[in-house]
């Protein structure tokens, strides 16, 4: 039996933005989105929801989600729906990612 340990969640943040565009925040995101590691982003998070503008996930490196982590992705973006002056998106999910939501019928919150 394996036992697989949480891959550390690190991340990167790039800002850019205009009058034009107003202003984005991109976070790019690399490791397991789980229990263990879901908190680190939803602090990350939840102060920029407050600024506004548009806040974007990059999954592209991101190797698993579990229940945790998809309740803090559903939080995340409750919070920026109901703020109403922030945008909150996730790009470059896995298969495996989007057949979760799929199954938990959360496509359409992301989509």
């Amino acid at each position: 039996m394996s036992t697989e340990s949480a891959a550390p969640f690190t991340y990167e943040i790039a800002e850019t933005g205009n009058a034009e565009t107003g202003h984005i925040t991109t976070i790019t995101c690399h490791g397991r989105l789980v229990t263990q590691t879901a908190g680190e982003l939803k602090d990350l998070v939840k102060p920029l929801i407050t600024r506004g503008g548009r806040i974007v996930l990059d999954f592209s490196d991101v190797t698993g989600v579990d229940s945790q982590g998809l309740g803090t992705l559903v939080g995340l973006k409750i919070s920026a729906l109901g703020a109403g002056y922030c945008t909150f998106e996730c790009i470059n999910l896995s298969p495996r990612v989007q057949e979760l939501l799929r199954i938990t019928k959360l496509t359409h919150l992301f989509s």
